[in-house]
């Protein structure tokens, strides 16, 4: 799933200031300099997330005869895929 700048910028936003608002958290950076690493991660995990979802449908692709998206049987079959690259990255 892809998200949009501005998702990710609020998305960044509310897991600095939930864990600024935490009592056992304390920041050693500044709370934009937290927000900026929160968003680097997203960005990263985003990324990780598109290649997964990329290799699973590429596997469906390359079957001999043709799934159409939407099917249960493409359904079934990229689940069972993405979830093999998922455990390839060991997460």
């Amino acid at each position: 799933m892809r998200m949009s700048r501005e998702k990710l910028n609020k998305l960044a936003h509310a897991v600095a200031d939930t864990l600024a608002e935490m009592d056992n958290v304390d920041f050693i950076e500044d709370r934009n300099s937290i927000r900026l690493e929160v968003r680097r991660v997203l960005e990263l995990l985003m990324a990780q997330e598109a290649r997964i979802d990329a290799a699973a449908r590429q596997k469906i692709e390359s079957q001999r005869r043709t799934i159409l998206e939407g099917s249960q049987e493409w359904d079934i079959l990229y689940r069972k895929y993405y979830n093999e690259e998922v455990k390839k990255l060991g997460i």
